[in-house]
């Protein structure tokens, strides 16, 4: 297992194991039941005396530089630091800092350029916090209580939020969370013999497919389709190691491997994208990064995929944001790291035009 994926490793081996005292299990309220919204009072979106209150107020304030806010952003999660580095876009600037987050993991925008952030902690309530384009406090919060989040992807047919939840506080199994209008409290969805639930992403359809490990820890690949309450399984053509991030590049669904293995270097790896047709499970291409060792999120513009590389023995640096040719792949045509510590997630937020 390599460094970066110690967290999500240790607490999935935690919840395989039993080990309910070390994974904190106990005294909290039960997780609603599954298809079921939790209990109201436990979302604070729209309130503004919650949503403007830092989880790390002890932290520096948050700032953006003026002017950011009419440029397109990108948003990089910095887990161990509790913020969120911005830079502009594709000026390759940092122009600003969120403080004030509890171990921030994934990060999606929806159509209008706001970002949410994902935080990694199943202690907090509000853990899903929504941003402004180019704004220095939270709008909105939503409950996604009792759960160690991960990821987020934005329906673009609808406004849905889907997040998904790796185990569930006290080491039950994975969910998805679903909040209709990225509002009200969410309905929550297991997947089908899916023991741990990593990452997500929606398609221009609003089909949306995620990606985990089931309790073997072998990878599993499943779709939930527009309109339908139940997942589908789908058997990939080909192997993946460890999850990575889910992303729909305009034409496929991209699905991340943290540990693809280099042909002929068994003892060698770097991260890579399998472009797929989604449901039927056909592979078209293998995008290779390059000098990456723990790409998780990643986000895909064009002819570019910006890749959040989070090992602290990444090449030719560590704890970077490469960027590569896409889908040719190979090594980074450039490279951020001012502000960037642990990134996990990335995502793009297109300014006004």
């Amino acid at each position: 297992m390599k460094a970066s994926n110690t967290l999500r490793g240790a607490v999935a081996f935690c919840a395989a194991a039993g080990f309910l005292a070390a994974c904190g299990g106990g005294g909290q309220p039960p997780l609603a039941p599954l298809g079921q919204p939790p209990a109201p009072l436990l979302n604070t979106s729209g309130a503004a005396t919650s949503a403007g209150t830092a989880l790390h107020p002890d932290l520096a304030p948050s700032w953006m530089a003026p002017g950011a806010a009419t440029k397109d952003l990108l948003y990089i999660s910095n887990y161990d630091k509790n913020s969120v580095a911005v830079y502009s876009y594709p000026q390759d600037k940092l122009v600003g800092t969120l403080s004030g987050l509890d171990q921030p993991d994934g990060v999606c925008a929806d159509k209008k350029g706001d970002v949410w952030i994902v935080n990694n902690d199943a202690y907090v309530y509000d853990n899903v916090v929504e941003y402004k384009h180019g704004g220095t406090a939270p709008i909105a919060r939503l409950a996604d209580h009792d759960q160690f989040a991960v990821s987020c992807s934005v329906d673009p047919t609808t406004g849905n939020l889907a997040v998904t939840n790796l185990i569930a506080y006290g080491g039950g199994e994975g969910t998805l969370a679903l909040y209709r209008h990225a509002t009200g409290g969410a309905t929550l969805y297991s997947v089908p013999k899916m023991q741990g639930v990593y990452f997500c992403g929606y398609d221009d359809k609003g089909n949306l497919f995620v990606d985990g490990r089931d309790k073997n820890f072998q990878f599993q690949f499943d779709e939930l389709p527009k309109g339908k309450k139940t997942f589908e399984h789908i058997q990939l053509k080909v192997q993946v190691i460890f999850p990575g991030d889910v992303v729909w590049d305009g034409k496929y669904v991209a699905v991340g491997d943290q540990e693809y293995e280099i042909v002929g270097s068994p003892a060698e790896y770097d991260s890579a994208i399998f472009r797929t047709t989604g449901a039927g499970g056909k592979t078209v291409g293998t995008t290779v990064l390059g000098d990456s060792n723990d790409v998780a999120g990643f986000t895909i513009d064009g002819k570019t995929v910006i890749a959040a590389d989070l090992s602290p023995y990444s090449y030719p640096e560590p704890n970077n944001v490469p960027f590569y040719n896409y889908p040719a792949g190979g090594r980074p045509t450039k490279i951020l790291s001012k502000g960037v510590d642990q990134p996990h997630g990335v995502a793009l937020s297109v300014g006004p035009k």
